[in-house]
């Protein structure tokens, strides 16, 4: 028997069939920088249209985590397919490097120490701090791929950000939208400063729950109860219900709904006021059998009623709002407005005074009686034992409710009206243009996001920009020693902030100028007439930092354009970076500084738990990339629906690294069967291919516009699922499997053909994977001659060729037809083989007893039908008479199929059955088929 494997003609390829990719992704990082692959990416675009993606700023604090890996890897994508997709998209990485977590580090490593420095100090260890975990992230970001400035990333902490930062604060003042004054924010015992709303995180706390009565001593409320009702103006009481008993000694009044009706009810000889709904609960909670209803009167009528505080000698008045409810307590509510927002609100209008006596570290102070120096928390019980002392206390419980805590320190935050930096929402109508252009000028992805933010802003208090720590941009403005009048004319603020831009280190010249340099000759005090200055030593809060990157980044960077295309980020941002972005720009510029904004989801366990030290279920990126590759990372972003939280385990990563292996081994095979192929010389042109051909090329540049599509719509979801069927189904299945036999043993047109189709279904894989799986298209992108490249030296640089006509519908349905049936054979086929009667299908002889459609499609001039089925022969029979051993489908209409061994004699090259081996007596054992090619090598 002869030898005929030396005349296949075989796959060759050096693309390895394991990846390896933990230690050939570093030296493709390396191929990357040594070529400035990025670059080559952009500059193949010029004069393209620009699109601009722009990167919201991670805080330079630790390594990353999943979150910010997953974060940087679709905004890779993202820049990626926009690039090959003929846009110029330049990606500037940026850095958050202020703000409380930098600073709170840095204090958890001076310890004690930090109280005896002054703010210069403490700054300069904060940069150094950021600047070092910038270089880990920046090293972290750039192994996971991603292409970008690395060398000129945007940092907050440079003087020219500062600058526009500080700017951006001096346009909102001149524009009369900077207000400085004594509100409740949000304020963090622990941390010793005020925080956004950004900044608190909801957790659940367990707070005491007590019903208090406040006593009703005055003799108006006789006028509402009916004639000959017995009043005692000592037994009368209003009650209220809080969870923070600790801020009762700053009550200054009780709240009623104007149209809720509320009742004096009388029980053992006293009589209490309630809501009536709330009377029927209360009772059940307070242990009262069958209380007396004396009157019902609507709440408007109680409107100035003065009650007596609980504890201490001062009068408590009954007041109108709108925010009381009905949902839990009395109806009743106890206002406290150094303590909250609808406290504060409905006080101002009422006058009442805004009483927070509390330090920064949430201790009463010296002159509250009963509680000085107690810290708030700790003053609860002793509030409460107060109040039982007194007979004021009616019930006392414990409640497990949703309580705000602080996003650093994790401990639960107050409300403390305290003298703060704010912008006015109402002020130029910044709450209404923003609303405008949330719903108007904004595309939100996915479109819940729209209402999100909307709801946000439109309920949002006036934003506090100030904070009480060291480390961030100051608020530029002076204050008078003797009034504690505020300065900030526009004029002398810019000249300052010009003088930020200069300064080696920006705007720490705020801290180390000497006063006399700030302050303006001879200046008074507008309020006073005094020259007694300080300067202001709040800082901004960060959120205004990040916000105000598109007049720093955007507008400054001349690759860069505002608005942006595009801003990306988690879920979290409608109330933080998108959040703020919107007001400043919004404020400033009267448009946002985004066209689209793109949410993601968070990363959880595999069971869809959040991920928790605690729990010990954190993963870690270098944990996947030092087992798996980065591009099982970047295929894991790609995979899964990202606009919901997206679950990661090793059960998970395994199934990837599956399907990574099928779209691998593909390129393999393409590559291995293009060794002898010159597109230049070689490639025929559509209309001289075989008909299996032309639709396999349909179907693959079908599949292309579908991922095209995919890449413009951010699903990237459906990028990877059409990729991998792709490669899965349309190609190793069906495709590559049928023309296996016309590439190893053919010669000529016939595989000239089949070839041009693998050169294009290569180029469209490696242009359609390149965004995501970049380090394999860059790899097998190199093991592409010279000659079946598009002439670059990098994937990212190639720009795919325009492909060619779509099949007309007609002929693409009848390929569609013969698909089905070529399933049904193989269906007839199986009982054969499982029988034992025959081998591989190669064994057979199939007769297609066909009519009508199947009948024409079966007909297509030039289709090899042994090919198509992989068959050695087949018979078609258009009698109308269909054996009784016979295969009957269901699925395609007018067929049936005969299945025999295949008369003749195997091949021993091809491996078909053949009755006419040996036409050439030197080559008695190989059909005419490879006899022909054998001869002509």
């Amino acid at each position: 028997m002869s030898d005929y494997k030396s005349t296949l003609r075989l796959p060759q390829t050096g693309f390895p069939m394991k990846a390896n990719l933990k230690q050939k992704e570093p030296e493709t990082l390396k191929f990357w920088a040594e070529i400035d692959a990025y670059s080559r990416m952009v500059s193949a675009n010029e004069g393209s249209q620009a699109y601009v993606l722009h990167d919201g700023p991670p805080y330079a604090n630790g390594n990353i985590h999943m979150g910010t890996a997953m974060n940087k890897v679709l905004k890779d994508i993202v820049v990626k397919s926009r690039n090959m997709s003929g846009q110029k998209a330049e990606y500037v990485p940026g850095w958050d490097c202020h703000g409380l977590p930098i600073e709170h580090k840095v204090e958890t490593e001076l310890k004690k120490k930090k109280k005896e420095l002054p703010a210069v100090v403490i700054r300069k260890l904060c940069r150094e701090y950021a600047l070092k975990f910038l270089d880990i992230q920046r090293s972290e970001f750039k192994r996971l791929g991603v292409l970008g400035t690395w060398d000129k990333p945007y940092m907050t902490l440079d003087p020219k950000y500062e600058a526009a930062t500080a700017r951006e604060l001096g346009n909102f003042m001149d524009k009369g939208s900077v207000i400085r004054g004594k509100k409740p924010i949000y304020w963090c015992c622990s941390c010793h400063t005020a925080l956004a709303e950004a900044e608190v995180e909801y957790a659940d706390h367990s707070s005491p729950s007590v019903f208090v009565r406040f006593p009703l001593t005055d003799k108006r409320v006789k006028d509402l109860l009916p004639q000959g009702a017995k009043y005692d103006a000592a037994k009368t009481f209003v009650v209220i219900w809080t969870t923070t008993p600790w801020t009762l000694p700053d009550n200054m009044g009780v709240c009623v709904h104007p149209e809720f009706d509320y009742v004096f009810a009388e029980v053992q000889g006293n009589t209490y006021l309630m809501a009536a709904r709330l009377l029927a609960p209360c009772a059940e909670i307070f242990g009262w059998d069958t209380p007396k209803i004396l009157a019902t009167v609507p709440g408007l009528k109680l409107e100035g009623l003065e009650a007596q505080h609980p504890i201490y000698k001062r009068k408590s008045p009954i007041i109108l709002g709108d925010h009381v409810t009905l949902d839990a307590g009395t109806g009743c509510v106890h206002t406290a407005p150094g303590h909250g927002r609808e406290d504060y609100d409905v006080g101002l209008k009422y006058g009442l005074e805004v009483y927070s006596p509390l330090d920064d570290a949430g201790r009463f102070l010296t002159d509250v009686e009963f509680f000085a120096g107690l810290n708030v928390f700790e003053a609860n019980p002793k509030v409460i034992e107060k109040l039982k002392q007194v007979g004021n206390l009616i019930v006392q419980e414990k409640i497990t409710h949703s309580y705000p805590h602080c996003w650093r320190c994790k401990e639960p935050v107050i409300f403390r009206a305290t003298t703060q930096w704010f912008i006015s929402m109402e002020a130029n109508d910044l709450r209404k243009n923003a609303l405008s252009a949330i719903h108007n000028d904004v595309r939100w992805i996915p479109a819940w996001g729209e209402e999100r933010i909307a709801n946000m802003i439109e309920n949002r208090p006036d934003w506090c920009i100030s904070r009480q720590r060291n480390w961030g941009v100051p608020i530029v403005a002076l204050i008078c020693v003797d009034c504690d009048e505020a300065y900030f004319e526009t004029p002398w603020v810019m000249s300052v902030v010009d003088r930020f831009a200069t300064h080696p280190t920006g705007c720490d010249y705020w801290f180390e100028a000497p006063l006399e340099d700030i302050v303006p000759a001879g200046l008074a005090c507008p309020k006073c007439g005094r020259n007694h200055w300080r300067r202001e030593t709040d800082i901004l809060d960060v959120w205004f930092d990040s916000g105000t990157s598109f007049a720093a980044v955007l507008e400054q960077r001349p690759e860069l354009s505002c608005p942006a295309d595009l801003y990306l980020e988690g879920s979290d941002q409608h109330r933080g970076w998108f959040h703020s972005s919107l007001l400043a720009s919004v404020g400033t510029r009267g448009v946002p500084p985004y066209k689209a904004v793109l949410t993601h989801g968070y990363v959880v366990d595999g069971e869809g738990r959040k991920m928790s030290k605690s729990i010990g279920n954190v993963i870690a990126p270098q944990q996947i990339i030092d087992k798996y590759g980065a591009e099982i990372l970047r295929m894991w972003v790609s995979a899964v629906n990202y606009q919901e939280d997206i679950r990661i385990s090793d059960e998970i990563l395994n199934r990837l690294v599956d399907a990574y292996r099928r779209i691998r081994n593909t390129c393999r095979f393409i590559l291995g069967n293009l060794a002898d192929f010159n597109p230049k010389t070689d490639a025929l042109p559509v209309e001289k291919m075989l008909p299996l051909d032309r639709f396999a090329l349909d179907l693959v540049e079908r599949r292309h516009n579908t991922i095209a599509q995919a890449y413009e719509d951010f699903e990237f979801h459906k990028v990877y699922h059409t990729l991998h069927n792709l490669c899965t189904t349309d190609l190793s299945a069906f495709y590559l499997d049928i023309i296996k036999d016309r590439l190893y043993v053919c010669a000529g047109d016939d595989r000239r053909s089949a070839q041009t189709v693998l050169w294009r279904a290569l180029l469209v894989l490696l242009h359609d994977m390149a965004p995501v799986l970049s380090f394999t298209a860059e790899e097998a992108y190199g093991y592409l001659s010279p000659e079946s490249r598009p002439g670059t030296e990098s994937v990212f640089s190639m720009r795919l060729p325009e492909g060619p006509a779509l099949m007309a519908d007609r002929d693409r349905q009848a390929f569609e037809l013969l698909l089905a049936i070529r399933g049904e054979v193989t269906k007839a086929i199986e009982p054969k083989r499982k029988a034992g009667d025959v081998g591989h299908s190669l064994d057979t002889h199939v007769t297609l007893h066909v009519s009508g459609d199947a009948a024409e499609a079966l007909a297509t001039p030039g289709l090899d039908l042994c090919e198509f089925l992989i068959v050695s022969r087949v018979s078609l029979d258009e009698s109308g008479k269909v054996p009784a051993d016979a295969f009957v489908s269901e699925e395609v209409k007018g067929l049936a199929v005969s299945v025999a061994k295949a008369p003749g004699e195997k091949c021993q090259r091809c491996w078909r059955y053949e009755e006419n081996l040996g036409s050439a007596e030197d080559h008695p054992e190989i059909c005419p088929r490879c006899t022909a090619v054998v001869q002509g090598l």
